[in-house]
């Protein structure tokens, strides 16, 4: 397992408050496969570029799949393009993913077999891991959920992460999410002017 699979368990958990939006789960899942890939010594990160070389990454699908999209020559990527590019439509990467590997079932509430569809975990290794790492706070992980909303420990700060380029990523990953609640609040905006419009004096 994963980062990015660890934090994608951990926002399909039944008791949040909360759902998690897609858009700031698949940045966060993005910059999970960075922080991955630079532990496994895949890349480094040089300010605010990513760096490729080293080994290749951990035998893991998705994660091999990050490591093919790198940008091998300089100028190297920054970290916030590779979050908006790989980041795109990440979170269903994911889940499909996850479907597959038979770690999410799709289950039907109410009595009927006509109930609407809903994604359950299923219990695995994996997803206990996932769990494991949650309720022991690791910081990486809490920080990337506290990102996206879960929990109140605060990611402005990089408390916890010793790791230069860890915090780089993660600093960059809040800065993507604030970004696109920009651009929702703004569309907000703009969808309500023109409906009042329309409407009229």
């Amino acid at each position: 397992m994963t980062t990015a699979k660890d934090l994608f368990i951990v926002t399909m958990d039944p008791r949040l408050e909360h759902a998690v939006g897609q858009g700031d789960l698949s940045l966060a899942l993005a910059g999970a496969e960075l922080i991955d890939l630079s532990a496994a010594g895949t890349i480094t990160v040089d300010g605010d570029r990513i760096v490729p070389g080293g080994p290749p990454a951990p035998d893991d699908r998705l994660l091999g799949e990050a490591a093919a999209l790198l940008t091998r020559q300089p100028p190297y990527e920054r970290i916030e393009d590779w979050l908006w590019r790989r980041g795109r439509d990440l979170a269903d990467v994911y889940r499909t993913a996850l479907e597959e590997d038979h770690e999410l079932t799709r289950k039907r509430s109410g009595r009927l077999s006509l109930g609407s569809e809903r994604l359950e975990l299923v219990d695995t290794p994996s997803r206990r891991r996932a769990t494991d790492r949650w309720e022991e706070k690791e910081p990486v992980l809490a920080h990337l959920a506290s990102v996206v909303g879960i929990d109140s420990a605060g990611s402005d700060d990089e408390a916890g992460l010793d790791d230069e380029a860890v915090a780089t990523v993660v600093a960059a990953v809040h800065d993507a999410v604030m970004e696109l609640e920009a651009v929702r609040q703004r569309r907000t905006i703009e969808n309500a002017a023109f409906a009042n419009l329309w409407r009229g004096p």
